[in-house]
């Protein structure tokens, strides 16, 4: 199956050249996807933790970074590389946008890592401070990059987070949300950024972050990825509810199953790099509603994990584990 997962199933012709070896599982059969399951993806972060910023250019060149959201999370996500790219910013003329792209990224990311997961309430007043002044750096970075680069999204749906950590309130956010829409009308992680935003614990009411998820889906094409917003959507509102078997419904249920058959599970759907956290995002879902359709996704992944969304999770990979073997 994990053939199969990475474009090596016996009847496909071609085998996927840059597919990366399977790695040691777990005891439990699950591992976590390392660098999207991509060698080239591998040399980029690579190329990144060695601080490398030549090699980091070089390894972009399959990759258009300013639409790619899971191999921009891959640098945003690693540690290090804010010691660095802030002299690619200065130095570098040419390729200034990237970098700032690149360091607006981390910039987020680095500032969440200060203020940790914890409730509002119990973060210290030098975590607030260093969030704060980190997400400001970002902003002016992103705000730079995406006037350099007028057709790219992912400055864009970066600046929704860092405005919604900021609290710069609904209309700066909403008039980002509507930037990179219009560079992509159906960007995936625009709308899972913009459902996060929707919740009330982000100052939003019930029901507003299912609504918009509905109503996106419903306008995209048969075998679209835009389907996740809607499993998404109902995660949200398990992590919002005190009631853990609140997603526990026959009609949430169905919804759920209809979803994944008109994206994840259409034929229409493209596997394209980073496909299995669209899978995780379903899985999860599924999981949590008790429906069957589990079991077909958790198939198809063969036992590879991605962090998000089993991060709402207390242990995320037993997490996932638990799910795939009750499946």
């Amino acid at each position: 199956m994990f053939g199969k997962l990475f474009g090596r199933d016996a009847e496909r012709p071609v085998a996927d050249p840059h597919a990366l070896p399977v790695p040691r599982r777990q005891k439990n059969g699950t591992y976590p996807l390392r660098a999207l399951g991509d060698t080239r993806v591998l040399a980029l972060v690579e190329a990144a933790d060695a601080g490398d910023w030549e090699a980091v250019k070089e390894a972009l060149a399959p990759f258009d970074l300013g639409r790619d959201h899971a191999v921009l999370g891959q640098l945003a996500d690693l540690d290090g590389v804010q010691d660095w790219i802030g002299r690619a910013v200065e130095e570098d003329k040419e390729h200034r946008a990237t970098a700032l792209l690149i360091s607006g990224a981390r910039h987020i990311s680095w500032g969440w890592e200060a203020r940790t997961s914890a409730l509002a309430v119990n973060v210290t007043q030098e975590q607030w401070r260093v969030f704060h002044e980190r997400l400001e750096i970002a902003e002016e970075q992103l705000l730079e990059a995406a006037e350099l680069r007028p057709d790219w999204v992912t400055p864009w749906r970066r600046l929704l987070t860092s405005g919604r950590g900021m609290s710069l309130g609904p209309a700066v956010n909403e008039t980002r949300r509507d930037a990179a829409l219009r560079r992509d009308p159906l960007d995936l992680e625009t709308h899972i950024e913009w459902v996060s935003q929707l919740q009330p614990r982000w100052s939003g009411e019930p029901g507003q972050a299912l609504a918009f998820a509905r109503e996106a889906f419903a306008g995209a094409p048969d075998g679209h990825r835009l389907g996740c917003v809607v499993a998404m959507a109902h995660i949200e509102e398990w992590v919002e509810s005190d009631n853990r078997d609140c997603l526990q419904d026959p009609r949430i249920r169905t919804e759920l199953r209809e979803a994944a058959e008109r994206s994840i599970l259409h034929h229409s759907y493209e596997r394209r790099l980073g496909w299995q956290g669209d899978y995780n995002i379903f899985a999860m879902a599924l999981s949590l509603a008790g429906s069957s359709k589990a079991s077909n996704v958790f198939r198809e992944l063969d036992g590879v994990f991605t962090e998000w969304p089993w991060t709402f999770m207390a242990d995320p990979q037993k997490a996932y584990a638990r799910f795939r073997k009750a499946f």
